[in-house]
């Protein structure tokens, strides 16, 4: 193992050429509960951008970062308390840079042991660092409160990065999935992935081809990207006993028709990937290891960039006009 390592940081938030840098620093060492990372991939999302341009509500918790909370590699070494038998396997991140300094943007990394998932053999590296937030808050999404008797349930944004895995992680549990979609590549990619029906929310009426859909009643789970955008219309696409889980919204506020809701007795569920109760995340660890063994997940990557290239990854999220994530590979 090198004493130094190539990483990318900042010390200081703003656009990413002014702030990103890569350079040589100190090669971590594992401590207690630990393990140590060989990483070869490291996935970009979009809120590992927001933190670093210095969003409302994320500030400089260190004075330094390496970004990006999801990768993929190999443990190189482990810590006290770990099983030795971990280090050689292949294993893919999460929760790398939530609440701690150091993120996947390098080439080690020493993390808790408990944010390492099994990675087989048969699924690359760069799918497995398009993991982490996307496919947990996808999980969580579908199967936080679930109810047995649910057979529809509405995607919306379903050709993105969280939506994708939804549509996928719903049908592997036995729903008929509707996704909205913008074009006909993401409703050709949101059908590839399980949805049953596609509805193009910039040239169909949302609600009313969803009650068509399902015969007037209405979906029984409606997952949604954006609370700003959609939530005036949660009450007439969910079935009376259903749910509505949002894990996003454009503004730190959203209007709710609480009283139309109410009336209908709809559960809203949101959620935070980072915050997942550990029983939930222990059976969403188990759920993706045996669909990734069976090839049963499909994974988008739209662009590769080098480490050296950082800055125009991070670039490439912010435009947003992607189908797919954006990956760092570490040779």
């Amino acid at each position: 193992m090198m004493a130094f390592m190539r990483a990318a940081f900042y010390t200081q938030t703003g656009p990413a050429r002014d702030v990103l840098k890569v350079g040589e620093i100190d090669t971590p060492a594992p401590g207690k509960g630990e393990i140590l990372v060989r990483v070869h991939a490291s996935g970009i999302n979009p809120s590992d951008t927001k933190k670093r341009i210095g969003a409302p509500g994320r500030v400089m918790a260190e004075d330094r970062i390496i970004p990006h909370c999801d990768g993929a590699g190999v443990i190189e070494a482990v810590g006290a308390g770990v099983d030795p038998a971990r280090a050689g396997n292949r294993v893919w991140l999460f929760n790398a840079q939530h609440r701690r300094p150091d993120g996947t943007a390098a080439e080690y990394i020493a993390l808790p042991d408990e944010f390492a998932a099994p990675l087989p053999e048969n699924v690359p590296f760069e799918a497995g660092a398009c993991l982490g937030v996307p496919a947990l808050t996808a999980y969580y999404a579908v199967a936080a409160g679930r109810h047995n008797n649910e057979d529809w349930v509405l995607v919306l944004g379903g050709a993105g990065s969280v939506g994708h895995y939804a549509v996928q992680m719903a049908k592997l549990k036995g729903a008929n999935v509707i996704a909205t979609i913008s074009s006909q590549d993401k409703a050709e990619h949101a059908r590839a992935a399980g949805a049953t029906h596609t509805v193009n929310y910039r040239e169909e009426d949302v609600v009313a081809r969803v009650l068509e859909i399902t015969g007037g009643a209405g979906v029984d789970r409606l997952i949604d990207v954006d609370a700003n955008a959609n939530a005036e219309h949660w009450a007439k696409l969910i079935r009376a006993e259903g749910t509505a889980v949002d894990y996003g919204s454009a503004k730190l506020t959203a209007e709710i028709p609480i009283r139309d809701m109410r009336q209908k007795n709809i559960t809203l569920k949101l959620i935070n990937v980072y915050g997942i109760p550990s029983v939930i995340r222990e059976q969403a660890l188990k759920d993706i290891e045996a669909w990734l063994g069976k090839d049963r997940l499909s994974h988008t990557i739209s662009a590769t960039y080098n480490l050296e290239d950082i800055a125009a990854a991070h670039e490439a999220v912010e435009k947003g006009s992607h189908l797919g994530n954006i990956i760092l590979t570490i040779p």
